[in-house]
């Protein structure tokens, strides 16, 4: 939803700053609703798969802090 009114308002802006009427070609709202809807699903999913990679990272990093500290005092 918040990607479908990012595009429509980005082409009644475009239309404004042109000093055109905001619904002069009515499928170009409807395209940049659909590629708004697109990017910002797309954003999501980035966001997601980017948060599980670091708690990925994170938890490597841990182990392999207490493999260090913790694994040495044995030796």
């Amino acid at each position: 939803m918040f990607g479908a009114l990012l595009g429509m308002g980005t082409q009644m802006y475009s239309n404004a700053l042109r000093k055109l009427p905001y619904m002069r070609h009515p499928w170009e709202h409807v395209l940049g609703m659909g590629l708004g809807a697109l990017f910002v699903n797309q954003l999501i999913k980035f966001d997601a798969k980017a948060q599980e990679d670091l708690d990925k990272l994170l938890i490597k990093a841990k182990q392999a802090n207490e493999r260090r500290y913790f694994d040495d005092d044995e030796e």
